[in-house]
């Protein structure tokens, strides 16, 4: 829907309204399949890396690994649109049929390991499933098919039209570019009988290297064979970043000059300040290890409460989309869940959830931790979560458009029954949760969100993305009861900076000195009147960025399960006072690396 304007050569009218459906296209994630393979092992004269030598990147996820590189498997050649006849025009409907039948069973394929997944890998493989059955696509490959191209050519064709669109338009569209062609190698390798493509399985422990990941590659990892991961390109938002957490393995993103290690090479992986060393010495590799191995030990037998080492209570909860990951993060020592991401519940349904439906998801985690802090986020849906029954409105730039909140704008009763159904499963189970809104941008639009949430007998409060909500914090605080300052957002929007984007990616670093300060305003203001202030964004995965919020002044942490006892276990160890002067430290920097430097040289 959002190119119904663009003008593309060889689309009909219909092809070019993407329509809701086609949304899909666009809500992937940019970490994405490695559709060219590092240089070297093309053959081509980049030279391998000396012995020694540091690479540097963007830490994504905590941790040091050392094994021998992998890279992903080969993919069909699909550079050249392949040679060949035409087929004759009877011949035409079962060449069609041919073609929809593989693109139905490589989403099959992936809607079975999304059943068998949970978490944010759950989601993303049923995303890409989505993306394999897109209207869009399949119009104009079907198109093609019928103009008399074989299927393969007709694949091929298709997604280069839309590659092509898609770069032209720049930005978050550009960086959905390896999304279309990851599932063009899947249909290609089906279509020819071909293995599917993807990551191999190493015999050994291996570290996966490649110039970028599809989110099915990544959601289908086994920890316990790749034990970390390095990406040419990503951000620290990314898919790729966001299931190695889940993982719980080291992961570094936007390494520079990582396209020349050859598979086999022995690197060395820190996640923690985000550098690959190429052959380093085994004895320095291995001791790194060792203490990396110790601090996370430390961390599993942390069993909570959160708190400092001189007891500044500090609550550590969990991040989830929906029942089983809650269930799943009642087993971890959360106390809490900071973040309920309800849109995900709904990413695959095309006509709205009744309020009964919405109920009976709800309290599915309200049950998972009765008598624990819930906090629901109303629907955050627009830009790359788009939903179909929601009716987005055309825009050039979605992340600036109507999303979030807004939505509500012009779909009222949509927030409306969202609210019945959360203070339904509040009933029900005898269990109040507090509710937040999502994009708020001025004291008006929280007060009107808290006066309807009230009105259903619910806690409200709102998300702090947007830098004018921070720099307006005081004000929104006199009329809901809690912030909670999502940082992926925040750091986009402060550095004007597409959080998805790989060449920006020091710029949505969460270090950012500008973004810790908007946070120190907003923690600020929270204090100054006895209202709860957290953060659940990425950045609290970060056990140094985790002290560093303490010490600004927020009251609560929300991550993924996989990191709070990493988080819990990093607070425990240091005290308020270290946690103060970590955060102004930071602060006193220009840069996103001096300030990650300077909070942990207090922290160490």
């Amino acid at each position: 829907m959002w190119f119904r304007n663009v003008d593309t050569v060889g689309f009909t009218p219909d092809c070019v309204d993407l329509s809701i459906d086609s949304c899909n296209l666009v809500h992937m994630s940019t970490t994405s399949s490695s559709t060219s393979l590092h240089s070297s092992a093309h053959g081509t004269d980049v030279a391998q890396p000396p012995a020694g030598t540091v690479l540097q990147g963007i830490p994504a996820v905590a941790g040091v690994q050392y094994a021998p590189v992998i890279r992903p498997g080969s993919r069909p050649h699909v550079d050249d649109a392949p040679t060949g006849s035409d087929i004759e025009e009877s011949d035409r409907p079962g060449e069609v049929s041919r073609f929809t039948a593989a693109a139905a069973a490589v989403a099959d394929r992936l809607r079975e390991r999304a059943a068998n997944a949970s978490g944010a890998a759950s989601e993303v493989l049923a995303t890409t499933a989505q993306l394999a059955q897109d209207r869009a696509w399949i119009a104009a490959t079907e198109k093609r098919i019928g103009d008399g191209n074989p299927a393969v050519r007709a694949v091929t064709g298709a997604v280069d039209q839309f590659v092509t669109m898609f770069t032209q338009l720049g930005g978050l569209m550009a960086e959905r570019v390896t999304d279309l062609r990851d599932i063009r190698d899947r249909v290609i390798a089906e279509l020819n009988g071909l293995p599917e493509p993807g990551v191999p399985v190493p015999t050994v422990p291996s570290i996966l290297c490649a110039e970028d990941l599809a989110p099915v590659d990544t959601a289908g990892l086994d920890a316990s064979l790749v034990v970390a991961l390095a990406t040419t390109l990503g951000g620290p938002t990314s898919h790729t970043a966001i299931i190695a957490r889940q993982l719980g393995i080291p992961c570094v993103v936007a390494v520079d000059g990582l396209d020349a290690v050859a598979a086999g090479t022995m690197i060395m992986v820190d996640g923690s300040v985000g550098t690959v060393t190429v052959s380093p010495d085994e004895a320095v590799a291995t001791q790194a290890v060792e203490v990396a191995r110790g601090e996370a030990d430390l961390a599993k037998s942390w069993n909570g409460p959160g708190a400092t080492a001189d007891g500044h209570v500090v609550a550590i909860l969990a991040n989830v989309q929906d029942g089983a990951a809650a269930r799943s993060a009642r087993e971890t020592p959360a106390e809490g869940i900071g973040l309920f991401r309800t849109e995900l519940c709904f990413l695959n349904r095309s006509t709205e959830p009744s309020v009964d439906e919405q109920a009976q998801i709800y309290g599915d985690v309200l049950d998972a931790f009765d008598g624990c802090k819930v906090v629901i986020r109303t629907l955050d849906a627009g830009s790359d979560k788009p939903l179909k029954f929601v009716g987005h409105p055309d825009e050039a730039n979605p992340a600036l458009g109507v999303r979030g909140i807004r939505i509500a704008l012009g779909n009222p009763g949509i927030l409306t029954r969202q609210l019945e159904g959360i203070a339904a499963a509040a009933k029900k189970t005898g269990h109040a949760p507090w509710v937040m809104a999502p994009m708020i941008a001025t004291p008006a639009e929280a007060e009107a969100f808290a006066t309807e949430t009230r009105a259903h007998g619910l806690v409200p409060g709102v998300m702090i993305e947007i830098p004018a909500a921070a720099l307006l914090a005081d004000r929104i605080l006199e009329h809901v009861d809690f912030l909670s300052i999502g940082t992926n957002d925040l750091t986009q929007y402060t550095m004007a900076a597409d959080r998805m984007s790989a060449e920006l990616a020091t710029l949505t670093d969460p270090w950012q000195p500008a973004v810790l300060a908007l946070i120190a305003m907003t923690a600020k203001a929270g204090v100054a009147v006895g209202k709860p202030v957290g953060v659940c964004g990425e950045a609290a995965a970060d056990p140094q960025l985790a002290c560093v919020l303490v010490g600004l002044g927020v009251s609560s942490l929300s991550a993924a399960a996989a990191a709070v006892s990493a988080v819990g276990a990093k607070l425990s160890q240091v005290t308020l006072a270290q946690c103060r002067q970590a955060a102004d430290a930071a602060l006193a920097t220009a840069t996103a690396a001096d300030a990650r430097a300077a909070a942990s040289a207090v922290l160490a």
